[in-house]
This record gives C-alpha cells, sequence and structure tokens, in this order.
C-alpha cells in the first residue's frame, strides 16, 4: 500500500488511532470471557453440590460442566492472543512516531554485534548506543535481529538490484509488515531456533507403531463401558479396573512421554507463531523475484509448510493438556490420550525434521527485510541507488548522514571515480569525520539494496573497509601503533584478492611527525597501485603533495572560517587543499593557552 495523500507521520497517527480503539473492543471481549468463565464455574459446582446424593446425575455434571469450562478456556485464550496482538500493533506505531521525531535511545542497541576487527562497523558506528542499527533495527525476533545484523556486515555486493525490488515493495506493504511484526512479537521464545532444528534433527522415536491404533480402541470400548455404567450393565469397580488398566499401560512410556512434553513445551509459542508467520508469507503476492524466491522455499512441499507447522502445534496443544489434572486423569485412563499425542508429536518430527530449519530460516529472513522496507517507507525522500559498472564508484548528488537532523543537515555532492584516491585535509570539527561515516555508511546502504539519503545516487558496487578508530589493547599488551600497524596489515592482505572502497582517518598516528608522512605517502602509494578506491583524511598538507606525483590522487578539503571571533564552519566538501586551521584559536578561545 502506498501512502499518497498524507505524510508518513500521519500515516502513523491515524494508525495508532485506529488499533487503540480496536484494543477496546478487545479488552471489553476479554471482561465478558472473563465473566461468562466465572459464572458456568459457579453453576457446575452448584449442581454438583445439589445432586451430591445423586452420584450418576453429579457425574453427568461434572463431564459436561469441565467440558464447557475447557472451551470457554481455550476461547478465552483466543481472545487473549487476538487482544495481545492489537496491543502490539498499537505500540509498534508509538515506536515509528517517536523514531520520526529522532527518539530511538530505547530501542535495541546491538552492542552484542560490536566487533572491533570487523572491516568497517566500528568505526561508522554501525552498532551501539546511537548507531544506525539501533535507528534501523524493527527485527521482532531475535533470530530476525542476528539476521540483520549479519547483512548489514557481511559485505557483500551480490543481487544488489534484487534485493533494491524487495525492499521497495515491502515499504509499500506496510499493513501487512506490521501484521507480520505483531504476530512475530508475540512469540516467546525459550530456545533458540538453531537448537530447535538440531533438536529436531536429532530425534530419537520411543512410541511403537502399533500406537496409530491402539488409543482409537481404548478410545471405543472406554465409551461403551461408560455407557455400560450409567445404564447399570456393568458396575463401577469394573469401570475402575479398565481405568487403572489405561494408566498403568500409560505409565510404561512416562518418563519418555515427560521428556517428549518438555521439550515441545519450550518450543509451543514459537511453532504458535511461526505457522501463522508462514501463512502470511504463503498467502502473500510478491512480484520481485528475491521475495519469490523466498516464499518458492516454503511452497515447494505438497502441503503448505504453514499448515504443517500448524499441524504440529495443534498436536502440542493436544499433549499440552496433560498439564490440566482433571483431563490427565480421564484421558490417559479412557483415551490413552498421553501416548497417541505423543505418536502424532514423532509422526510430524520424522516427516518433516528436515525442513524445520529451512522454515524457520525464511521468517527470520522476513523479518529481518522488513526493517529494511520499514526504513525505506520512513524515507520517502531517499533514493535507491541506479546500479552502474561504469567509471565511477559513487557518483551522488546531496548526500548526507541519516542519522543527522534533517532540518540542520548540510548536503554534498560527491563523485568518485574508479581506482582514484581522495586526501581530504581541513580543520578541527569541519566535518571530515563526519563526511567519512557519511560515504561509508552510503555504501553499506547501497549494498544492502537499501535507499540511501541522496537526491541522486549512480553507484558501482564495492566492498567496503575503512581504518577510523584504532585502539590500543591492554589485553594484548599491545601498543596503539602495533594496532594500527596490524590494521593496515589487515588492509593490505584485503586488496590482494578483492577490490574495495578504502577509507582511512589520519593513518598512522602513533609515530613521529617525520616518520609518519613518510610511511603515509607510501602507504598511499601502494593503495594505488592495487587498484583500489578510496578517502584518506589527514591534518598532514605534506601528504597532499602526492597528489602532483599520482594522476589516480585528488586533493580535497572542508574548511574553517574565523569571522569577528568567532569560528564558522560551512560543512562544505571542497576542491583542493585547507589553509585554514583551527587548534591554536580553539586553544586561546577556551584559555588553555594565552
Amino acid at each position: 500500500m502506498r501512502i499518497r495523500f498524507m505524510t508518513v507521520f500521519e500515516f502513523y497517527t491515524r494508525e495508532k488511532y485506529n488499533q487503540q480503539q480496536n484494543l477496546d473492543k478487545a479488552n471489553s471481549r476479554l471482561n465478558i470471557s472473563s465473566l461468562v468463565r466465572l459464572l458456568v464455574f459457579l453453576a457446575t459446582a452448584f449442581g454438583i453440590y445439589y445432586f451430591f446424593a445423586e452420584p450418576k446425575i453429579a457425574g453427568l455434571i461434572t463431564f459436561i460442566g469441565v467440558i464447557v469450562f475447557l472451551f470457554l478456556v481455550s476461547r478465552h485464550t483466543n481472545l487473549k492472543y487476538k487482544r495481545d496482538k492489537i496491543l502490539e500493533l498499537v505500540k509498534l506505531n508509538e515506536t515509528e512516531l517517536r523514531v520520526l521525531k529522532r527518539d530511538f535511545a530505547d530501542l535495541p542497541a546491538g552492542n552484542e554485534f560490536a566487533n572491533p576487527l570487523h572491516p568497517y562497523s566500528q568505526d561508522i558506528d554501525l552498532f551501539g548506543e546511537g548507531s544506525f542499527f539501533q535507528y534501523l533495527n524493527r527485527s521482532a525476533l531475535k533470530e530476525g535481529k542476528n539476521k540483520l545484523a549479519h547483512l548489514l556486515t557481511e559485505n557483500s555486493i551480490v543481487e544488489i538490484s534484487k534485493k533494491q525490488d524487495a525492499i521497495r515493495e515491502l515499504s509499500e506493504k506496510v499493513l501487512w509488515r506490521q501484521e507480520f511484526s505483531a504476530v512475530a512479537k508475540l512469540v516467546k521464545t525459550e530456545t533458540p531456533s538453531s537448537q530447535v532444528a538440531g533438536w529436531f534433527k536429532n530425534y530419537k522415536i520411543f512410541v511403537p507403531k502399533f500406537i496409530s491404533w491402539l488409543p482409537w480402541v481404548v478410545s471405543v470400548v472406554s465409551l461403551a463401558l461408560i455407557i455400560g455404567f450409567f445404564t447399570d450393565l456393568i458396575t463401577g469397580l469394573q469401570l475402575f479396573l479398565w481405568f487403572i488398566a489405561g494408566w498403568l499401560f500409560s505409565g510404561i512410556y512416562l518418563k519418555n512421554i515427560n521428556l517428549l512434553s518438555g521439550s515441545v513445551s519450550r518450543v509451543q509459542d514459537t511453532f504458535h507463531q511461526y505457522y501463522q508467520l508462514l501463512e502470511m508469507i504463503e498467502n502473500t503476492t510478491f512480484q520481485s523475484e528475491f521475495l519469490k524466491g523466498k516464499q518458492a522455499e516454503i511452497l515447494s512441499e505438497k502441503n503448505k509448510a504453514s499448515q504443517v507447522l500448524k499441524k504440529f502445534s495443534k498436536a502440542i496443544d493436544s499433549l499440552d493438556q496433560r498439564n490440566n489434572m482433571i483431563f490427565m486423569a480421564v484421558g490417559n485412563g479412557f483415551l490413552l490420550w498421553d501416548l497417541r499425542q505423543s505418536y502424532r508429536l514423532e509422526k510430524w518430527i520424522s516427516e518433516y525434521q528436515e525442513n524445520v530449519k529451512n522454515w524457520f530460516e525464511v521468517i527470520e529472513f522476513m523479518d529481518a527485510f522488513n526493517s529494511l522496507g520499514n526504513f525505506a517507507f520512513n524515507h520517502p525522500d531517499y533514493v535507491f541507488p541506479n546500479i552502474t559498472h561504469g567509471e565511477y564508484v559513487i557518483k551522488a548528488t546531496r548526500i548526507a548522514h541519516p542519522l543527522l537532523d534533517p532540518e540542520k543537515r548540510i548536503p554534498n555532492d560527491f563523485k568518485i571515480k574508479n581506482e582514484s584516491f581522495f586526501i581530504i585535509t581541513g580543520a578541527n570539527m569541519a566535518g571530515k569525520s563526519t563526511f567519512l561515516r557519511t560515504v561509508s555508511l552510503q555504501i553499506v546502504m547501497a549494498n544492502l539494496g537499501m535507499p540511501v539519503c541522496a537526491t541522486t545516487c549512480d553507484y558501482n558496487p564495492i566492498k567496503l573497509i575503512t581504518s577510523m578508530r584504532t585502539t590500543d589493547s591492554l589485553n594484548d599488551d599491545e601498543s596503539y601503533f602495533f594496532s594500527e600497524l596490524k590494521r593496515l596489515q589487515f588492509i593490505v592482505n584485503e586488496i590482494k584478492t578483492d577490490k574495495y572502497f578504502i577509507i582511512l582517518d589520519e593513518i598512522l598516528k602513533g609515530t613521529n611527525s617525520t616518520d609518519k608522512a613518510i610511511g603515509s605517502r607510501k602507504f598511499i602509494q601502494k593503495l594505488v597501485k592495487s587498484k583500489s578506491t578510496g578517502i584518506i583524511a589527514t591534518h598532514d598538507l605534506s601528504l597532499c603533495e602526492v597528489a602532483e606525483e599520482l594522476p589516480q590522487v585528488e586533493n580535497h578539503y572542508f574548511d574553517a572560517e574565523i569571522i569577528e571571533d568567532q569560528l564558522y564552519f560551512d560543512y562544505k566538501f571542497k576542491d583542493g587543499i585547507c589553509q585554514n586551521m583551527n587548534a591554536s584559536f580553539l586553544l586561546k578561545k577556551m584559555n588553555i593557552v594565552d
């Protein structure tokens, strides 16, 4: 659904109001359901008390009362589930309204994915407080969040156009995405999906094959004996002995049944939600090749994956009835209930244990890609890069960092040819580091198929590698300089086997100025020979002389001016070498030196 006649903010405001109205109605239905359950319980208790002297009538009232009460409990559970889903929809729209106002500090920051050894994630604030991940992520599943982090860090440049089509399509399916996320939010997982898939794959069957028919025979005989008891054809003792025989037979397998029940109970909510998520994927019409491919992975079976998973979920629910003591007593004595449901579960496991992992992966992929579709919907003014294979790696107008306030950020035009290097100089706080992170993040977003913060963008796909925040390591007894050398060595090794866009900020900071100048110049020369592309920011103006020796190198800068004893930045990307530095001015301005 494309929102054409309202802003994104207006859309979320409207949806929040609509879902709040639905929530009020759902709460009313729940209150009525609770009252009806109480009345049925009281009526049953009164009937048992009133006919206590008539065991057969009292028993019949008990039986009917239990059946009706269990039905009402199941109905109440369904009503509560619907109420909870609506509540999640309210929260989803509230979250989007806050994030549109740049308020997202309470969202998951992804600190667990921080990796200082990754080619770029730490340098560009991909994870952590105030990070791009925190701003982007709307995954509802833990595994979906892991998948999104993987997509952001895999540094892949394959099938970008197909990913763009998928994200563009998901951005338009906003109501479908919200429904998917609301259902997924209700998943209560105790065990990671990878462990669940592993458990299925390695499961050993214990229920004998004759259990496929024995419980039906026992159920028919039990029904006949109960009718015989109420018609005085058999005695209560005879019925009781049959009941005990059923319990003793079930008891032979009790240990294994308890293990199976405990295992599947831990994933009961997961399967209940997952089959609904699969059903949503199956029943949606996708146009993009990428999404149709994912959909095909769950439609290739004889039966729909959602129906197969739903069948297993229902079997789990049926076995879980053993947690009701009254039902457990009656069910195992007269119906061999636990064995019947264990057989159903094991039959399912033996048939589909190889498919579970793939089904889970499709769901988790869709959960991750929903975040990307949501981002595209929230930024209708962003542009999907035009994928090219021409002379320019990036040729963009008005690029900016997506985390900067749109009202305050200063966009820049930027273009760089393949196998070229820019040396960027500039005063402190003039915008060099922000620009480096803007270009870096734009490459990451473009590779993932996302729209970028620009007016126009032509992009020749390339992998990214950076060195901007090298730190010393006390644990490894490494100096800052040695840590930086290891990072540069890592870059040199990587560019031997692949083409990269390299972004460096003030290399060789850990050594003296003469050594730094000589080493930096030689390193730049090596990078140029490797046919890489990139940007190097520096305060060392002598490095700019490399542009006179190598035609692949250009000089650019960010400027600062002192106007009426005030420091002024325009944050504009310019051609040439910066001549105005501001360290001395700031030292005096802040009364650090005279």
